[in-house]
């Protein structure tokens, strides 16, 4: 089985940073591309960015130039470091990993339980 933990949200004023963290755990042979997704109230749940375990990344159109993805293959982490923020990010921020668990086995993927983001204006 496998854990997906996210931490580093909380409260900013429009403008500032935030840094959030996620970290799969348990019985990984290979994490694979790993990803950030936001969830506003009344919304759908959106891609943010993500990741390949090459280094490759991908962006949402409304958080480029503003937000970076990164990740640490050795400690299974990935990292979303947010500048100028704005109200419209305020979402609860979802880390997404797709795991192979032995090797030959089907990759799976693996949500975390989300952190909220909250940008006051």
């Amino acid at each position: 089985q496998v854990q997906v933990v996210e931490s580093g949200g909380g409260l900013v004023q429009a403008g500032g940073s935030l840094r959030l963290f996620c970290v799969a755990s348990g019985t990984i042979f290979r994490v694979n591309t790993m990803g950030w997704y936001r969830q506003a109230p009344g919304k759908q749940r959106e891609l943010v960015a993500t990741i390949t375990s090459a280094g490759s990344t991908n962006y949402a159109d409304s958080v480029k130039g503003r937000f970076t993805i990164s990740r640490d293959n050795a400690k299974n982490t990935v990292y979303l470091q947010m500048n100028s923020l704005k109200p419209e990010d305020t979402a609860v921020y979802y880390c997404n990993a797709d795991v192979t668990e032995r090797l030959g086995f089907v990759p799976l993927e693996y949500w975390g339980q989300g952190t909220q983001v909250t940008v006051s204006s």
